[in-house]
């Protein structure tokens, strides 16, 4: 393998919601090494961090019925029982929440926690105080999804940050998807919130950290039959 051919497969794709992002940082190093060169370097450095920003990396996805995958990178910063936003129309009682902080370092590709259908999805405009804040998941601009799987009916909640002002959607409601698909992001520091069916029990714990795709939150089956993975 040739050196070129390495760096290449040691390299993370951009995700092309970046690229209009990328390109606008770069530009703006040309033009401020043009007026004075620290500012160009200072430019060089953000133009980097915006490209680490928007990286999608590949992940290696555990499948098997039950499974409760992470949707988010991040630190688990609450596992609590909580009642979801009622424009989900989910349940009027507390279910099991697990929620994971991204900072603007984490990757913010967003994706599926389950294989099946999305049953329901709602946007509803909201503050845009600290994500890590538990008030955020009521006062926020969020979009929820409810993903029907085999076993159970899952909710997910993208909630913007105290910097970011965009959520955007990859999928549709009435979109069949399987765990690990990518089903959004929101751009520069937010949070995830996902809520296990009544009874599910989490098996992550507050402060650790979970990766999209690859890290499992929960399982919803009483016996482990054996898993298989999926790469993308």
């Amino acid at each position: 393998m040739s050196i070129i051919d390495s760096i290449k497969s040691q390299a993370v794709p951009i995700h092309p919601q970046g690229y209009p992002f990328v390109g606008g940082f770069a530009l703006a190093s040309l033009i401020l090494f043009w007026i004075w060169t620290p500012l160009g370097w200072i430019g060089t450095i953000l133009t980097v961090w915006c490209a680490y920003f928007f990286r999608d990396p590949v992940r290696v996805t555990p499948l098997r019925d039950g499974l409760v995958i992470a949707p988010a990178d991040g630190r688990v910063s609450r596992v609590v029982n909580a009642v979801p936003p009622p424009e989900l129309g989910l349940s009027d009682r507390p279910l099991p929440r697990i929620s994971i902080f991204m900072s603007v370092f984490d990757c913010h590709v967003n994706r599926s926690p389950i294989a099946g259908r999305i049953e329901r999805m709602v946007y509803k405009p909201g503050k845009f105080i600290n994500a890590d804040l538990d008030k955020a998941s009521e006062d926020n601009e969020r979009n929820g999804f409810i993903i029907s799987g085999p076993r159970a009916r899952i909710g997910v909640v993208q909630i913007a940050g105290l910097i970011a002002r965009r959520i955007v959607p990859f999928v549709q409601e009435g979109q069949t998807i399987t765990a690990g698909d990518r089903i959004g992001m929101i751009r520069f520091g937010s949070r995830v919130d996902v809520y296990l069916p009544e009874g599910g029990r989490a098996m992550v714990a507050e402060g650790q950290t979970a990766y999209a795709g690859e890290t499992v939150l929960a399982d919803l089956a009483a016996a482990d039959p054996g898993r298989t993975y999926r790469v993308g």
